[in-house]
């Protein structure tokens, strides 16, 4: 099963985000299938590609809670 889902980055206390598209046996940070868009949520900021979300979504991967209100903004 595939899922879209956040991949952790950056310094101690100083979190940054990657938005990937990934099995759901690998860990958290493992090697994703495709990279959509990041997430920094000291700024609140938020890059993606939607035409790629859609058409992963369309092909079936679910994305997890906290991606899915990322997409809902």
């Amino acid at each position: 099963m595939v899922r879209i889902r956040l991949s952790r980055k950056g310094k101690k206390k100083a979190p940054f985000y990657r938005i990937v598209v990934t099995d759901i046996r690998t860990k958290r940070d493992g090697a994703p299938i495709e990279e959509i868009g990041t997430y920094n949520p000291k700024t609140k900021e938020l890059k993606l590609d939607k035409s790629k979300a859609e058409n992963w979504i369309k092909k079936g991967a679910l994305p997890t809670e906290t991606v899915r209100t990322l997409l809902k903004k």
